[in-house]
């Protein structure tokens, strides 16, 4: 019989690395709670519909990367590649925009595109994401970047670097849209076999395209920032000042054209560096989507996120170590104080504390290993003599402290200072 294994490209994160995994999504879940957010939770499923509309059907995610499947009743359905459609169906579905007028959301969850597995890239993968609906303003964009700047530094993630540019809106793109194909059409024949396809129906996919040939024609390809209408341009002088104002370094980037169709006005990415990341340093992608509720059947309500990969954010980290699974590991002198063993774990457990012991009967140096592998900072020592006195042996494994503690509210403040 075969030998089973996982999916190609869905990968099990055992307890082993989960501590690394921890940190992150809380520091992310702190950050953003910090700043007014609020978690939401949508569906892995998803009508096939919703990400077409969204996305896009000219874009590689829907024609090549989707896991989509006809369900028993014959109804089309997919694997949610991305978190943003997601949340405005939910945003539309429950009728926030009657309930109150600025929501601002975030998520943490596996996402799903069937694409070539590669170095932090996965065919079942985790994205953490804000969502702000409501607030058109070029303030929330500012705060936005400088919270995903802020929760990189926390991570210890080198050089954070943040491109911005703007797609303008209404009839700015379409402006430019007439200006690029003008510039493209006496280039198509050099263009890549995917930027040939997509030319007349989105030629802004040609300035995304990862192409050598077509890299090279973009690059002389008119700016689509020189195209601004005079609101468009106003929104994106008072985003700048903004993040001069927070001391948020930035640049701008001309080029940036993120590969999906419902971005406009303010688009932005952050880069970092450190880790084992590598020339692949894009951690975060996002920026304003203000048609997409309206495009759904919603009224018109402006809206802004962002999306960031875990696995890469994971291989940007200098520090490899992560979130400690136990407080306290206690070692049982002898098999016969078990039952008391497991009476004083309850007693640290309601105190708050990680604590467990291995109650199989192994030796002290075995119980020590254990002790040391869990990467709990206290191991107690619960004996005989410990137990006649009312007391526990406490050693800090991090530091210089060991000695007897009384058992009970001693014990509790000595691990907690």
């Amino acid at each position: 019989m075969a030998k089973l294994r996982s999916v190609k490209g869905m990968n099990d994160l055992l307890p082993a690395e989960i501590g690394r995994w921890h940190r992150v999504e809380r520091t992310f879940e702190r950050m953003a709670e910090r700043y007014g957010f609020a978690e939401v939770r949508t569906p892995i499923l998803e009508p096939t519909e919703l990400f077409v509309r969204s996305i896009g059907e000219v874009t590689d995610i829907v024609e090549k990367e989707m896991y989509t499947f006809e369900d028993k009743g014959g109804k089309s359905l997919t694997l949610r590649p991305e978190g943003t459609a997601s949340c405005a169906r939910a945003y539309l579905q429950h009728n926030v925009p009657n309930l109150e007028p600025v929501s601002k959301w975030y998520y943490l969850g596996p996402m799903y595109r069937r694409e070539r597995p590669a170095k932090g890239r996965y065919r079942q993968f985790y994205q953490a994401g804000c969502e702000v609906y409501g607030d058109p303003g070029p303030h929330c964009d500012a705060e936005m970047i400088d919270m995903v700047v802020r929760f990189l530094e926390a991570l210890g993630v080198r050089d954070v670097e943040v491109l911005i540019n703007s797609l303008g809106s209404g009839d700015t793109r379409e402006r430019y849209r007439e200006a690029l194909l003008a510039y493209l059409r006496p280039h198509a024949a050099k263009l890549s076999e995917d930027s040939q396809r997509r030319l007349e129906r989105n030629p802004l996919r040609v300035l995304d395209s990862k192409a050598a040939q077509d890299q090279e024609i973009a690059a002389d390809a008119p700016r689509l920032i020189d195209h601004l209408g005079e609101e468009d341009a106003a929104h994106f002088e008072e985003l700048k000042a903004t993040l001069d104002a927070l001391g948020t370094p930035y640049q701008v980037d001309s080029s940036l054209v993120r590969g999906l169709d419902y971005y406009t006005r303010t688009l932005f990415e952050v880069r970092g560096r450190g880790g084992d990341l590598g020339a692949q340093n894009t951690l975060c992608g996002g920026g304003r989507y203000d048609g997409m509720i309206r495009d759904f059947g919603g009224p018109p309500v402006p809206a802004i996120g962002f999306a960031m990969g875990i696995e890469r954010l994971l291989l940007s980290m200098e520090e490899a170590e992560g979130e400690a699974a136990l407080d306290a590991f206690l070692v049982v002198q002898a098999p016969e104080l078990r039952r008391d063993a497991v009476v004083l774990l309850r007693k640290l457990r309601d105190a708050g504390f990680r604590a467990d012991a291995d109650l199989r009967g192994k030796s002290m140096k075995s119980q020590f290993r254990r002790a040391d592998k869990s990467g709990a900072r206290w191991a107690l020592v619960l004996g005989e003599q410990e137990k006649a006195a009312g007391e526990v042996r406490v050693k800090d494994l991090r530091g210089d402290f060991e000695g007897n503690v009384a058992d009970g509210d001693e014990l509790i403040a000595k691990l907690r200072g």
